[in-house]
This record gives structure tokens, sequence and C-alpha cells, in this order.
């Protein structure tokens, strides 16, 4: 019976976490007016695919925005990947001089930074990376002290030192420790830092909106935010009738939604075919370690 129950339990869980998608996708769909008149609903009392087609004017420029935003995001995780286990591994090893230093250094960044206007002025004008697509993909997210300690504890924690050491004396140096003993054991932990990190990547839209002005580098979080800011300034502004009958018809509050499931369905799509390669992970982890 405790089978059952847990079972139950999950089913409602996983109910929860399904229903605010569903509402989101329901709201989408739904005339501008039966929201206002009678709010969101799972059930549309009136189906259209108005800020669908809103958003639609500009096909291209969301596929364009799509290859951005895929390019960052597939770029971004295999770069971070590579550079987070660089510096992980070698802050596990217990014989590396000054350790410690080198792991406070590591650990100082989680705390303290240098703020927004020094940061800016590094990436601009000693890196020269505005409006560049690297813009999207060094600042903020290449590399995440966090991950680094978190990858580096795992490391401590699940390689065995004797496998190590069997490699050395092998005749195995250190980069081929790591290539050929150290990662294929390490591929629960390279999956999650490689999932945070793509996620990370898929929904940023703060370094666009710092770095970037030229259009034809927006990824897709930022081509919806302008489209959304434009929408709200039609909607506030009163300069003439003809702008008034555009910000009368255009569906701000089905276009908020739409955009989020433009954004969302992506994500929620992949994330089945790309489970199975962490859970394979996770199991041979487990199997070797």
């Amino acid at each position: 019976m405790w089978q059952w129950g847990i079972n139950i339990i999950l089913m409602l869980v996983a109910c929860v976490c399904i229903l605010p998608f569903v509402l989101l996708l329901t709201s989408s769909i739904t005339d501008e007016q039966a929201i206002y008149q009678h709010g969101y609903s799972f059930f549309p009392e009136k189906i259209s695919f108005a800020a669908y087609e809103y958003l639609l004017n500009d096909a291209s420029g969301i596929l364009h925005a799509y290859g951005i935003t895929i390019f960052i995001t597939v770029v971004g995780t295999a770069c971070g990947l590579i550079l987070t286990a660089l510096l992980a591994y070698p802050l596990s090893r217990p014989n590396l001089p000054f350790r410690n230093l080198w792991s406070f250094f590591v650990f100082f960044t989680m705390l303290f930074n240098g703020g927004l206007v020094p940061t800016y002025l590094v990436y601009t004008q000693l890196l020269d990376m505005k409006n560049t697509i690297w813009a999207l993909i060094v600042p903020g997210l290449l590399m995440n002290a966090f991950y680094v300690m978190l990858m580096r504890t795992f490391f401590v924690t699940s390689i065995p030192e004797p496998v190590i050491e069997s490699a050395k004396i092998d005749g195995a140096g250190e980069l081929g420790t790591f290539i050929r003993i150290v990662l294929p054991l390490s591929l629960p932990i390279l999956a999650t830092v490689g999932l945070f990190q793509s996620i990370n990547y898929w929904n940023d839209w703060f370094n666009g909106m710092i770095y970037v002005t030229d259009s034809s580098l927006f990824s897709l979080q930022n081509l919806l935010n302008r489209i959304l800011l434009d929408i709200q300034f039609l909607a506030s502004s009163n300069f003439g009738s003809s702008q008034a009958d555009v910000s009368s018809n255009a569906p701000m509050e089905t276009v908020r939604m739409a955009m989020a499931v433009i954004g969302v369905i992506p994500i929620v799509v992949a994330y089945p075919f790309f489970q199975r390669f962490f859970v394979k992970g996770l199991t041979v982890g487990a199997v070797k370690g």
C-alpha cells in the first residue's frame, strides 16, 4: 500500500508542476477580451491566435533569434564545461601548490564582484566585446564559481585516489589521467553542470540588454523583451488616433503568455531527449565509482 501512496503523491507533485505550463499555453490562445472579462482559465472562453499572429509578423527575426540563442547555448555550455573542469580538477588535487589560496580566489568571487560599471568597462573597452557574439557568451556565464566548487567537491569525494595513482603507475600524465580516467568517471557532475549552464544561456537576457545594440545579434529573450517593450510603449502613448488604434489592437496580456511559450517550449521539448543522457551518466558514474 505504501508504494501506491508514494505513487499518488508523486503524481500530485507532477500535476502541480505541469498545471502552470498548461495555464500558460491556454492563456496564450485565449481571446484578449475574454481574459479581461473572465481572467485566466484552463478552459478558454474564446480561442484566439492573435498573440502568435502578432509575434509571427516578424517570423524571420524570431527564427534568426532562435539561431543566435541555440548557438550561444551550445558553444557557451561546451566551453563553460571545459573551463570549469580544467579549473576544478587541479583544485581537487592535494599536491597542487598553494591549493587553498587558489580555492579562496574562486570562492571570493562568489561573495564579491566589481560591480556593473567596472564590469561593463572591462568587457566593452578592455576586451572590446560590445556588439559581438562573445558578449552573449563570456560575461557572467562562461564560468561560475559555484559550479567550479561543486565539481571540485565531486572530484575529491567521488574519484578514487587509487585509480588515479594506478594511472600514473601505468605512465599516464596529468592530462592523460584527466581525459581518460577522471572525465569518464565524472559524467554525473558534467551532465548536471551542463544542464544548469545550458538553461542559464537559454534564458539569459541581461547580457544582451547591456552589451548588444545590434539587432542582428539579439537572442530570443532579447527580441521578445524588445517586442514587449514596444507593445507597452504603444499602449501608453497618446500621439494620435492611429497610434491609439494600434495599441488597442495589440494583445498585451496574451502576447506575454505567447512570448513565454515561445521561449520555454523548445527547452521543454528537448529536455526528454537529453534526460536519458543525464540518467545514463548517473548510472555509469555509480557503477564505476
